[in-house]
């Protein structure tokens, strides 16, 4: 493979993963808006409509925020006044 080859590939390798790390940090904000548990109540029973494997990465992404929030003693429907 020559080397101009190889570098393109890299560079689309490394634009490929920047857009994946702004549309993960995208929907983690996105996420982030259900706080309370009400909304929480309601975004778990639409994700419950689907699959493990669909809702893989959201999932992931609020177990995290979920942790974050314990561990910060800011758990979901805390007072923040």
């Amino acid at each position: 493979m020559q080397l101009t080859t190889k570098i393109r590939d890299v560079r689309v390798n490394l634009a490929n993963r920047r857009t994946e790390r702004v549309a993960h940090r995208r929907l983690s904000a996105e996420l982030a808006a259900f706080q309370t548990p009400a909304e929480r109540a309601e975004l778990d029973f639409i994700l419950g409509r689907h699959t493990h494997e669909e809702t893989r990465q959201i999932r992931e992404i609020l177990n995290a925020q979920d942790y974050e929030r314990q561990r910060t003693g800011n758990g979901i429907g805390s007072y923040r006044g």
